[in-house]
Formats: structure tokens, C-alpha cells, sequence
């Protein structure tokens, strides 16, 4: 799903970044540009960025990743 119109950015991409190590919305902006246009996105974008660093979605992508 797009999150932000502005620079393109889905939410996948901002579970990778979350992924990779970005931690803030100011971290998030400047590698991606979310946020830093028309600002509609940052409520969603902060969501998804707080989701994809809680410890259980770290545990359950883990868990996914290990093989059968």
C-alpha cells in the first residue's frame, strides 16, 4: 500500500528501512523523503515504523524466516 503520494514510498519500504535500522520518523524522512512534503503520511508512516520495530513483529519475522 502507498503510504505517502508524495515520494512514492509503500509500506513495505518502510518495514525494510525499519529493517535496516532506521529508527525515527527524522531518520525515515531523510532516507525515504516520507514526511517531508505535504505530511499527510506521517501518522501511518509512524505507525508502520513503531509496528515494524515492536518486539513481536520481530519475533514473528524471525520466526517466518527460519526454514520448515
Amino acid at each position: 500500500m502507498y503510504v505517502c503520494l508524495c515520494h512514492g514510498v509503500t509500506d513495505r519500504e518502510i518495514r525494510e528501512a525499519a529493517d535496516n535500522g532506521i529508527s525515527s520518523m527524522r531518520q525515515l524522512g531523510r532516507e525515504l523523503g516520507v514526511g517531508t512534503q505535504c505530511g499527510r503520511c506521517a501518522c501511518t508512516a509512524r505507525e508502520i515504523l513503531r509496528e515494524s520495530r515492536a518486539p513481536d513483529y520481530l519475533a514473528m519475522a524471525n520466526m517466518l524466516a527460519q526454514p520448515a
